[in-house]
């Protein structure tokens, strides 16, 4: 008879006691393994190059290196592993960045053990397990119907690189930017320089300008 392979897990989250929680919730469940943990996005990112699991979960919103990019690159360099993110959030804006870089499991830590364990079993299989509350959440951004900005077609403007807009309209610096949409200052920087080649503008307060001219702001 063939014993079944344990599903080998990497725990990431920033708060020492939510991690040390969850390693110890994932070993008292049969056929899963706790190989590593990682207190920040780098760490996880050199914990799966180092380990190589079958599924990482994920906090989201983690100091420096942001679970959202931890994903993303996790899933662009290491393919064989899935992830499955964990976190207190699950509002629309991180649903849909989480989704899009490769995330394939959705969970809020009001998550059940056993939710927990189906989510890491069906990730490990290439399966999808959504938590109730994201699944309505994403129901919700396909129905519902988004009024336009005022025309502006020459800037093309991506809806990420809209969303940056607003916040620089707002007074946002790029750290606090990054802190708000969850992904790197890095990031938030590639943005910006975008959004000013696309406007025209050479820096943040012609971009402010331009953002309540064409009413990107709300």
């Amino acid at each position: 008879m063939t014993t079944q392979a344990s599903i080998r897990v990497i725990v990431a989250d920033d708060q020492a006691a939510v991690r040390e929680g969850l390693v110890l919730l994932l070993g008292t469940m049969p056929g899963i393994t706790v190989v590593a943990e990682a207190g920040d996005g780098e760490e996880a990112v050199a914990m799966v190059a180092e380990h190589h699991p079958d599924v990482v979960l994920m906090d989201l919103g983690m100091p420096g290196v942001t679970g959202v990019e931890a994903t993303r690159r996790v899933r662009q360099d290491h393919t064989d592993t899935q992830v499955v993110v964990l976190t207190t959030y699950a509002s629309e804006e991180l649903v849909l960045e989480a989704l899009s870089v490769g995330a394939l499991g959705y969970l809020t830590k009001s998550a059940t053990k056993d939710a927990i364990a189906r989510a890491l079993s069906a990730a490990a299989a290439g399966q999808a397990v959504l938590d109730p509350g994201v699944q309505h959440t994403l129901i919700q951004a396909a129905t519902r119907s988004r009024p336009a900005p005022a025309p502006a077609p020459a800037d093309r403007l991506t809806a990420r690189e809209i969303d940056v807009l607003k916040l620089i309209a707002a007074g946002f610096g790029n750290r606090e930017i990054s802190r708000h949409l969850f992904i790197s200052e890095p990031t938030v920087k590639t943005h910006v320089n975008r959004i000013f080649a696309k406007t025209g503008s050479k820096d943040r307060a012609q971009a402010s300008e331009y953002a309540r001219k064409h009413r990107y702001t709300d």
